[in-house]
C-alpha cells in the first residue's frame, strides 16, 4: 500500500507521513491485554503547592522602595505656612473684644480726649451736640453715649459751657481709675 502512495504522480511526502501515522495505532490492537481490576479507592492525598521560588535577582520594583525615604532634614528650617505672630485667641463676645472692635473701626478711637478741640454745641433740639475736631483736622459730631478716645471715654454730658467725658482705664496697680475730662469752647478774642 506505501507503494502505491508513493508511485502516485501526485504524491507528497506530508501524504505518506500522514498516512503512516494512522496505521501505527492500528498495528498495536492485534493484542488483547485484560482489563484492569479496580483498586480499592483511597482519599485523595493532598498535595500543597510547591513553594515559590526565592528570587536571587533583586527586580526593580524592590529596588524602588529600598532607597531612603528622606534624604534631607527639614527639622531645623522654618514652615513657610506658619504665621509669624500668634495672637491669643479671646471670646467673642467679650467685653475686651467689642472694645477694641469698638476702638479700632473708627479714626475718633486713635487720639486722646484732650487732643480733640471743640468747635461748636447744638442745644435746643430733642438732644444736645457738639461738633469736635481731631488733630489731622477731620470734625466729629459728638451725642451723649458716644464713645471717643484711646481709651474709650464715654460722652456724658453736652451742654453750652462744654463737653464731659468719662474715661475708665487701668492704672499701673491694675486698678480701675475713672477720669472726667471737659472740653471747653475757645474764648473770644
Amino acid at each position: 500500500m506505501i507503494k502505491k502512495l508513493h508511485n502516485q504522480k501526485n504524491s507528497h511526502p506530508a501524504r505518506i507521513v500522514a498516512v503512516m501515522v494512522c496505521l501505527l495505532p492500528l498495528a498495536g490492537c492485534g493484542k488483547e491485554q485484560p482489563a484492569p481490576q479496580a483498586a480499592p479507592s483511597r482519599p485523595p492525598k493532598v498535595v500543597s503547592p510547591p513553594p515559590k521560588p526565592v528570587q536571587k535577582q533583586v527586580s526593580s520594583s524592590v529596588a524602588l522602595t529600598t532607597l531612603p525615604v528622606n534624604q534631607f532634614d527639614f527639622s531645623s528650617k522654618k514652615d513657610p505656612f506658619k504665621p509669624f505672630v500668634f495672637a491669643k485667641a479671646e471670646p467673642k463676645n467679650s467685653p475686651e473684644t467689642i472694645q477694641k472692635i469698638k476702638r479700632n473701626s473708627l479714626p475718633i478711637h486713635s487720639y486722646e480726649v484732650s487732643q480733640f478741640k471743640l468747635i461748636g454745641v447744638i442745644t435746643g433740639g430733642k438732644e444736645n451736640q457738639a461738633m469736635v475736631t481731631d488733630p489731622g483736622g477731620k470734625g466729629y459730631v459728638l451725642k451723649v453715649g458716644m464713645l471717643i478716645g484711646a481709651n474709650d471715654g464715654r460722652v456724658t454730658s453736652i451742654s453750652t459751657s462744654g463737653v464731659d467725658v468719662l474715661e475708665q482705664f487701668k492704672d499701673d496697680n491694675g486698678r480701675v481709675r475713672r477720669e472726667t475730662i471737659k472740653l471747653t469752647l475757645p474764648r473770644k478774642q
